[in-house]
């Protein structure tokens, strides 16, 4: 289960974006593990100092789309996949190639804090 969520990286460049959706787990600060519980509670981790979101990638994407980012990953066979991160549909401003579809969601998920950060 833990490919399903973002990296503590990423989740806490997250949290410093904004990002204050619920979530299953958190993260301690400064621990890349998120904290694994026998009972699953959806809240927002990132209203607390000493606690970071496990963010889901799927939540991750959906904070930037409803920041007005476009994106799309797409494959053009088994060993080579692409992301676009675009504004308009038809202006793409980054693209670049990667070896595997969970290489490619993480290096466009870092592109997209990137751009958010320098915006």
């Amino acid at each position: 289960m833990n490919k399903e969520f973002i990296p503590y990286e990423q989740a806490l460049e997250l949290k410093e974006l904004g990002f204050n959706e619920n979530c299953m787990f958190p993260y301690h600060r400064n621990n890349t593990e998120y904290i694994d519980s026998a009972h699953v509670e959806l809240v927002n981790y990132n209203a607390t100092e000493e606690l970071v979101s496990a963010v889901l990638y799927q939540q991750a994407f959906r904070f930037f789309r409803e920041k007005g980012f476009l994106m799309d990953i797409t494959s053009h066979d088994k060993d080579v996949h692409e992301f676009y991160i675009r504004w308009h549909p038809n202006k793409p401003i980054f693209s670049d190639y990667y070896n595997t579809y969970e290489e490619t969601e993480l290096e466009c998920l870092k592109k997209l804090i990137e751009i958010a950060k320098n915006k």
